[in-house]
């Protein structure tokens, strides 16, 4: 009840949180499946590096963050270095990631992906992309 009267009288924000508790090797086994089963509870070892995928997993959904790749006219996407954006961004936020003047240059994009009825799909500035949706953008 006062986490609610909190927030409607606008003196506290509270924020997501994420507990990462390392060092699991060290304690029992009954300690770590306490732990873990706590709310936003992470159990790792970076010592062992035992479940450090399953933090990457956790960290990337609660930072809610999208891949984009990018792809040259007449190569193959490059998997290998995706733009990093929030969720929700649009071609003209990948346009801004790659170059600052971009977005003004750019005439159109072709996308393929989650974020389109087509592969590859002509769209504007303000198509929202899809995590993983690959990008080749054409200039004026």
């Amino acid at each position: 009840p006062d986490d609610f009267i909190d927030v409607i009288n606008g003196k506290s924000i509270y924020m997501p949180c994420l507990y990462v508790y390392n060092k699991i090797d060290q304690i029992s086994l009954e300690e770590v499946d306490r732990l873990a089963r706590g709310e936003h509870n992470v159990v790792i070892s970076c010592n062992m590096k035992l479940n450090l995928d399953y933090l990457l997993d956790v960290l990337w959904e609660h930072l809610d963050l999208l891949r984009v790749y990018t792809k040259k006219p007449g190569q193959p996407p490059d998997f290998e270095d995706g733009i990093i954006l929030r969720n929700g961004a649009s071609v003209a936020h990948v346009c801004h990631a790659i170059h600052r003047t971009l977005a003004n240059n750019t005439k159109y994009a072709l996308v393929w992906g989650k974020s389109t009825k087509f592969s590859p799909q002509r769209v504007g500035l303000s198509h929202n992309m899809a995590d993983e949706d690959v990008i080749q953008i054409v200039k004026k």
